[in-house]
């Protein structure tokens, strides 16, 4: 049936003998995105122009670097008898939350340098890197990857999805989750209430709060429904535990800092 052969090429050209693939063009994609809209914003709220570039020099690559080294530990037992598979980046092998720990690692000691607010710059670029992640997950539907388990075809037809997006999640004639899809929907609405939440009289610091809990909440169920997880002992899942911990330690914090009389420093406050 011509349904089951519609595939997309994840290559999406080619110069000499290197193939460049859709994963790394929307990765890129959604970095320059993401980019143009934190920009914005932290022109509009009184930064220089260049601090968010020489920030992201630092922040990018570092973060690919945390992401790679969260999944190899995470998967040390396949690493341990052959550590030269580590750093073999384009086999595979990247984790979001081993790029956002030490993407705010980064930026924690740059804001400290300059001398600038850590949180105001953080409230900035949240949604941002929502807005990277939304783009993102398209990379992993191009590479038929980071699915759920198998459904029939006529469950995917029941959510009234794009054909393509069915063809692409028929894999060896088996059909799954689009998990990649639920994510990126969940993220984007994520992105358009913190764009909204930008009008809003927020305590300094409730932006990157907010940021934490909505994308930690999506992801521990998406988590469950998928087939390629990480994990930390038996069938603990290493995101669903992250995005739990995360949760709940950014949401102590929102209540405690709202319990507190002290007059804090608001997003909107120039």
């Amino acid at each position: 049936m011509s349904f089951l052969l519609n595939i997309m090429d994840p290559i999406a050209f080619s110069i000499g003998p290197i193939d460049v693939r859709w994963y790394g063009v929307i990765i890129a994609s959604g970095i320059v995105i993401a980019f143009l809209v934190a920009q914005a914003e932290m022109v509009k709220r009184g930064f220089h122009p260049d601090f968010l570039t020489d920030l992201l020099i630092w922040a990018i690559p570092l973060a690919i670097v945390g992401a790679r080294i969260y999944y190899v530990l995470s998967e040390w037992d396949r690493y341990a008898d052959n550590p030269i598979e580590s750093i073999q980046i384009w086999n595979g092998g990247l984790a979001i939350h081993g790029a956002l720990i030490v993407s705010f690692l980064v930026a924690y000691i740059f804001t400290k340098k300059r001398n600038e607010p850590f949180l105001k710059v953080t409230d900035i670029v949240v949604p941002s890197i929502l807005i990277g992640q939304t783009i993102g997950r398209w990379g992993n539907f191009m590479n038929q990857e980071a699915h759920g388990g198998p459904v029939s075809r006529a469950f995917l037809e029941d959510l009234h999805i794009p054909e393509w997006i069915i063809n692409q999640m028929n894999i060896n004639g088996t059909y799954y989750h689009p998990t990649f899809l639920y994510e990126s929907i969940w993220n984007f609405t994520g992105v358009i209430i913190m764009l909204l939440l930008r009008k809003v009289r927020l305590i300094r610091g409730e932006m990157t709060l907010f940021y934490i809990m909505w994308y930690s909440f999506g992801r521990f169920f998406i988590e469950g429904m998928r087939t390629d997880s990480l994990y930390l002992v038996g069938e603990l899942r290493t995101a669903q535990v992250v995005s739990v911990v995360a949760f709940v330690v950014a949401l102590v914090i929102f209540i405690t800092r709202r319990m507190k009389k002290e007059k804090l420093p608001r997003y909107q406050d120039a």
